[in-house]
């Protein structure tokens, strides 16, 4: 199980990991903040470049603010984070 610090940035042009600030992930999702769609966007992408379900990706702190805490399960968090650096 893997905890990983991000910095959302909703309404982007694409959706895309746009590298690392202050120790978080900075990722950028096209989806606006409105009912949890920027959330849902972040667990699709965050899933599906680490190779996960996405059933194993879940934002544990930080629902409506853009300093999220991501768990995914199954990996550690340096493979996490090393799939989304890359």
């Amino acid at each position: 199980m893997a905890d990983l610090a991000i910095r959302v940035q909703p309404r982007a042009k694409r959706t895309e990991v746009a590298g690392e600030r202050g120790g978080a992930v900075v990722i950028r999702v096209s989806a606006p903040p409105v009912d949890g769609r920027a959330n849902e966007a972040v667990c699709r992408l965050i899933a599906e470049r680490a190779g996960v379900p996405r059933s194993a990706v879940t934002v544990v702190r930080g629902q409506t603010g853009r300093d999220k805490l991501v768990r995914v399960d199954g990996l550690s968090a340096d493979a996490v984070r090393e799939s989304l650096l890359k």
